[in-house]
């Protein structure tokens, strides 16, 4: 439209004036058609979100009331379980017994369902068939609190709250003194870093950690998990994603971490297990 009209004014056919008026014109349809497609790509943003959350919503509630059990042994018996997200089935048919006290690799590819084997352990989701039992009783029977006593995550992906350092390390024991938080953050190989940071175990850090580095927040991850003392480790790729220099101090702190604990150990590469093993033993 807008050259059209320029054409027309160099021709003679039309005076300048109405040119201008013409090119303005232009310019806000064009603007109000962006902007309306903007709004549409947002909309359909909006309606995909709201159908995912629906879905959410329509889940079956977990039944996590059980009763307050404290098992005899932290013996794992995972006995021919079956699990599916929707359609697509992840575990078939797996079995196996986990004494207490020694170290258990799962090696594999992504999307093999390492992580989703050692969800379904610590009932993060019920399997689909199949039994799970820690201590000889299905972890079904056990009330949500009193299962989650006996485990402790450091995750590949760490997740810190915009609280104070200290209170990041005693998620696990909000009850947890000022002197045991020291000991386990010394244990985890953090307190020096911590000390420099603006107000020690008072600094209060970003959502997610983002004013620390992953090498740090896996620490802190590691502190924590040791303030809980869980008779239970599960280390999902821990050091995957830090430096290689972070990685073999990591590697020997998670032995103040896994001393004399069932140890579930997450890994793509059998070189990574055999590495940590290396210093666990």
């Amino acid at each position: 439209m807008t050259m059209v009209s320029i054409v027309l004014y160099l021709g003679g056919h039309m005076d300048i004036e109405i040119c201008i008026g013409i090119t303005i014109c232009s310019f806000i349809l064009y603007a109000s058609l962006e902007q309306a497609g903007n709004y549409n790509s947002l909309l359909k943003s909006i309606d995909i979100c709201v159908d995912k959350s629906q879905e959410i919503l329509n889940l079956e509630t977990m039944d996590t009331d059980g009763r307050k059990i404290t098992p005899a042994n932290h013996d794992i018996d995972v006995e021919n379980i079956e699990f599916s997200y929707d359609t697509r089935k992840i575990i078939d048919g797996i079995s196996l017994h986990i004494p207490e006290n020694t170290t258990t690799a799962i090696v594999g590819p992504s999307g093999g369902g390492k992580t989703t084997l050692c969800n379904l352990i610590s009932r993060f989701w019920d399997v689909d068939k199949g039994d799970i039992k820690l201590g000889g009783v299905d972890v079904r029977e056990y009330s949500m609190d009193s299962l989650m006593k006996n485990f402790s995550f450091v995750f590949q992906n760490v997740y810190l709250f915009a609280d104070t350092v200290a209170n990041n390390i005693r998620f696990g024991r909000e009850n947890a003194s000022m002197d045991e938080v020291i000991v386990a953050a010394k244990k985890a190989c953090c307190h020096d870093f911590i000390m420099q940071l603006p107000d020690g175990y008072d600094t209060v850090i970003g959502e997610g950690g983002a004013t620390l580095s992953g090498g740090e927040k896996q620490r802190i991850s590691i502190a924590r998990a040791i303030m809980k003392d869980s008779p239970i480790i599960i280390l999902d790729e821990a050091t995957a994603n830090v430096d290689t220099e972070n990685e073999k101090e990591l590697t020997k702190v998670v032995e103040a971490l896994t001393k004399n604990k069932t140890i579930l150990m997450i890994a793509h590469r059998l070189k990574t297990v055999r590495h940590q093993i290396k210093y666990l033993w």
